[in-house]
């Protein structure tokens, strides 16, 4: 098995941004209001790549592959698991689980709440899908920014924590041990999403195919012959930090510059540490996780950000496939 290796990154710019060359063509994700993932694929040879670029999962998506059916089967697959996962859908399970409390649910819902559960166990609750409440009292949920008393705070931190969550996996039924526990995937759901989606394009025996999720990038196969090239760049000069050369892995990143607001002159990111029901502050800008499949990477990022480099460099040894590197703002003397 391949070494895990954790590289640590310093600067004071608040973000970075992923890129791969194109020869033909380049596209552009919005990963955040003051930083952006930039995407370009390239390749020497002068076969063909054909690109498709929507919006959904509230984000920019683009699917590129020299197979033309690609593009298809992914945004179905993403349609599909959505319409189960959104919070923000009315009909979606993790919506009506949300109202009811008690719900049976598709295996895709009930696997998900359970990885999600197995993290939270795995990061002593730095990873929670019940930070729900949490989003909703800051006003990260309907974007109508919010900074709360301590005492509300507090309050809806009785809410807050995996262990409420009861499973029977022999019914698929999910079940809140509280009356308003509240799930929020999203810090999984898009690295699962697409997931299912490599999976749908591995049984039409498609082979090389590059999704881009808002930043959150799975390559499966190579880009004729050569393995996917995606460069981390310093946002606060010309260079590189480092350049990724992918192939059947999943890249993500969590950072404090995706979603934000600005209260009293202080910076309030979208990341909880579901302990304080504050915004983590574990003085790490972003953290870009290269796993083996795109759920753990996911996860993973989230995770590590909460917990900081130090702790974050313990859970990833229990990921011998997992490669992490971390950007922390530079300590000023």
């Amino acid at each position: 098995m391949k070494n895990t290796l954790i590289q640590d990154f310093r600067l004071q710019a608040s973000g970075f941004r992923l890129q791969a060359k194109f020869k033909r063509a380049a596209c552009s994700v919005q990963r955040a209001a003051i930083c952006f993932a930039m995407l370009f694929l390239s390749s020497c040879q002068a076969q063909e790549l054909y690109r498709d670029n929507r919006v959904t999962m509230g984000t920019f998506v683009e699917v590129t592959s020299p197979d033309k059916r690609a593009a298809g089967i992914v945004f179905a697959e993403i349609k599909r698991v959505e319409d189960l996962l959104s919070k923000y859908k009315p009909d979606s399970e993790v919506a009506k689980l949300n109202t009811m409390g008690k719900l049976e649910v598709s295996p895709d819902t009930l696997y998900i709440i359970k990885k999600a559960k197995e993290f939270w166990v795995l990061t002593d609750g730095a990873f929670d899908i019940t930070v729900g409440p949490l989003m909703d009292l800051w006003g990260f949920t309907e974007k109508r920014y919010y900074l709360p008393k301590e005492e509300e705070i507090k309050d809806t931190l009785n809410l807050i924590g995996s262990d409420k969550i009861i499973l029977n996996e022999g019914e698929n039924v999910v079940k809140f041990r509280t009356f308003g526990i509240k799930i929020d995937l999203g810090a999984i759901a898009k690295g699962y999403t697409i997931d299912c989606a490599v999976k749908r394009l591995k049984e039409k025996n498609i082979k090389s195919c590059l999704i881009n999720a808002g930043g959150d990038i799975y390559c499966l196969g190579d880009n004729f012959g050569k393995p996917w090239s995606i460069a981390v760049q310093d946002p606060g000069g010309k260079d590189f930090l480092d350049y990724l050369k992918l192939k059947d892995k999943a890249i993500a990143t969590s950072g404090d510059y995706e979603q934000y607001f600005i209260k009293d002159n202080k910076r309030y990111a979208h990341i909880f540490n579901p302990q304080t029901g504050y915004p983590a502050e574990s003085g790490v800008v972003s953290v870009t996780v290269i796993a083996p499949d795109a759920l753990t990477a996911d996860a993973l990022a989230t995770s590590i950000f909460v917990l900081g480099k130090e702790k974050g460099e313990a859970l990833v040894k229990k990921f011998p496939d997992v490669e992490v590197k971390v950007i922390e703002t530079q300590m000023k003397n």
